[in-house]
């Protein structure tokens, strides 16, 4: 077999959320499962590099987590209400039919974790952090409240779960279109860190991109609701420029300057179709709006060649279905592409001017990029400051660590031809 910690670290990151899905649905429980998972993926450490990796690591780790959990529930004297369950589950010839893939935990996981009788907050926590495998802390930053703060949520979210005795399935057809919303939020968040994750040496996680994009194809099999083909276009589209979004450094290339030739066309094609699936509906969503942006870059050349016009067009539509800070940060850098620089500016300063982004490093990187066209160094330095003090994600730092010192370098050239001195 391939080299042991390697390999298994490999079949954590592609199986542990699938895994985790399964022991929750078979043990009914989430801390017993999350403690069987543990336990499986010790066996695996101790097992594989001896005995090789089994044809199917996912079968393995669940079989192994839920035979542990459940010899450990005998030695406890646990197992009396459940025993006939359990006793079928813990029986081995069950293993000889269980199927190659179970049907998909993770989709009903996340059906389970957005019940309605959860609290909204606790429904995202608990979603992210059960089927996207994110930290609590990478949650909190996420977020800007603190670690704390999110454990007591998803706590009180399982402890609610097993208080209300919420069942671990995918809710009848008539109840979808009501947790659908909630559900379409937590694919994207699980998206949206892997597509530009908070911590880490990478800025992407391939792999929380994928398993989002995998989940909104088996909701649109449930159910074929506009937001959901539009959220899989969405999705679709971004991941279509993975490959040209870093360098072989690993180092942040912008959109202006992405080779758009190592954009994934077949993905940009099947997000139009889906696009046009939406709007057949006439009903006009957050994700369809948002879809819609990302298809008119998508479908430009390059960036001059873009529509900025009905992108900024597009944010305003966007602005009235859902109100936000951020929207209003991103319709202020279109007008800066599509009005100028001294537009942009004021457009970004005026959403800072109301205090929600503070914090928020894209904010004050906008607002540096707009000084920046428009020759304002010193304030251009400032903002990138800002930006820079406000982010962890290394690929972030270097790439506003490097806006800092191209300006600086600037700055010093200009200095020095006003004195009539040459700069080498």
């Amino acid at each position: 077999m391939a080299s042991g910690c390697g390999t298994l670290e490999v079949v954590y990151r592609t199986e542990a959320r699938r895994v985790l899905a399964t022991l929750i649905h078979l043990l009914g429980n989430f801390d017993a499962a999350e403690e069987a998972l543990h336990e499986a993926f010790v066996a695996a450490a101790e097992q594989w590099p001896r005995d090789g990796i089994p044809a199917n690591p996912y079968s393995w780790l669940v079989s192994t987590g839920r035979f542990k959990t459940i010899n450990r529930w005998r030695q406890q004297g646990r197992l009396a209400s459940v025993l006939h369950d359990l006793e079928v589950l813990a029986d081995t010839e069950s293993e000889l039919t269980m199927p190659e893939q179970i049907e998909d935990d993770e989709l009903r996981l996340i059906f389970v974790c957005c019940h309605p009788a959860l609290a909204p907050d606790a429904r995202i926590a608990l979603t992210l952090r059960e089927v996207g495998g994110i930290s609590t802390e990478e949650i909190a930053r996420a977020y800007l409240v603190p670690a704390p703060t999110i454990a007591q949520r998803i706590v009180r979210a399982k402890a609610r779960i097993r208080e209300e005795a919420i069942p671990y399935e995918v809710p009848a057809f008539s109840a979808l279109p009501a947790r659908l919303e909630s559900v379409l939020q937590v694919v994207y968040l699980i998206f949206n860190e892997g597509y530009a994750t908070t911590d880490g040496d990478g800025l992407m996680r391939a792999d929380l991109c994928l398993e989002a994009i995998r989940l909104g194809r088996l909701i649109i099999g449930l159910l074929d609701e506009p937001e959901a083909l539009a959220l899989l276009a969405l999705m679709l589209l971004h991941e279509a420029r993975r490959a040209a979004r870093i360098d072989v450094a690993g180092d942040l290339i912008l959109l202006e300057d992405q080779n758009r030739s190592l954009w994934d066309h077949e993905r940009i094609n099947e997000a139009r179709s889906l696009i046009e699936r939406a709007l057949q509906s006439r009903r006009i969503g957050s994700f369809l709006l948002q879809a819609a942006i990302a298809a008119v870059h998508a479908e430009a050349p390059c960036v001059s060649q873009t529509d900025w016009a009905q992108i900024v067009g597009l944010y305003d539509m966007l602005h009235r279905v859902e109100p936000s800070p951020v929207v209003a940060l991103n319709r202020a850098v279109a007008l800066g592409m599509h009005g100028g620089p001294e537009a942009g500016l004021s457009a970004i300063d005026a959403v800072l001017e109301q205090g929600s982004l503070d914090n928020y490093h894209l904010a004050h990187a906008a607002r540096a990029d707009m000084q920046r066209k428009l020759g304002f160094v010193e304030v251009a330095l400032a903002s990138y400051q800002r930006a820079l003090e406000l982010t962890r994600q290394p690929a972030e730092r270097r790439f506003l660590q490097m806006r800092l010192t191209e300006l600086a370098t600037e700055q010093t050239a200009a200095a020095l031809l006003r004195q009539g001195l040459p700069y080498n």
